[in-house]
């Protein structure tokens, strides 16, 4: 039986950290097969580094294309070093965001456009793309309510940026969640993490029973 790859996105505050950490344990004893936790930027040390330079909310002279271009850089190099071998192993990858995440952000919040961002990742990723994806729903109001309410001073670049920045990242991925309904499910984050959570796990292991028990 092959890997699956399986990705987790949403916006600023739909939860996802959240609704992995449970998610993760709640997967691992249903599975038949080992589950590789994950996240991008991130995952593994190159990939961490870059995280740090592109989440600083020191770098503010950042240009917007640089950023798009470490992200790809960090996600290329995640994908070489730990997606990729789990999975030709036959592991299950839980991975928090991939490139739906550089279209949302890149391409809709920063403005650069979205074919640029998915030309520039079809290099990086040179076809992949994820066997499943949920996508954590929540609007933008909210999101940033809770990311004040819940990371008071950590915030990274990202979740400094106003509203219209993330209504424009919400308005992307509700697109890409339209264009892509076999591979997409949409979950209303807006529920508690318990139901969220519920939620996902019942998504994922509905898609594919043969990965788990019943």
């Amino acid at each position: 039986m092959q890997g699956l790859f399986i990705t987790i996105e949403g916006p600023d505050g739909a939860g996802k950290t959240s609704v992995l950490e449970e998610l993760y344990p709640k997967l691992a004893l249903a599975a038949t097969q080992k589950i590789v936790k994950t996240r991008e930027p991130g995952g593994i040390p190159i990939a961490e580094k870059i995280r740090q330079i592109i989440l600083d909310p020191k770098n503010t002279e950042m240009d917007e294309r640089t950023e798009a271009l470490l992200y790809a850089a960090a996600r290329r190099q995640h994908l070489v070093e730990k997606v990729f071998p789990a999975l030709e192993e036959g592991s299950i990858v839980l991975c928090d965001r991939f490139v739906d995440s550089s279209l949302a952000y890149q391409g809709a919040g920063r403005k650069i456009g979205v074919k640029p961002i998915a030309e520039i990742n079809e290099f990086a990723i040179e076809g992949t793309v994820p066997d499943f994806t949920v996508y954590l729903d929540v609007d933008s109001d909210t999101g940033l309510q809770r990311i004040q309410n819940h990371r008071k001073n950590q915030y990274d670049r990202l979740d400094s940026e106003g509203l219209e920045f993330h209504q424009r990242v919400r308005h992307e991925y509700l697109r890409i969640v339209e264009e892509n309904p076999q591979r997409i499910e949409k979950i209303d984050a807006r529920m508690s993490l318990e139901s969220v959570v519920e939620a996902t796990f019942k998504a994922i292991v509905e898609r594919y029973p043969n990965y788990f028990r019943n």
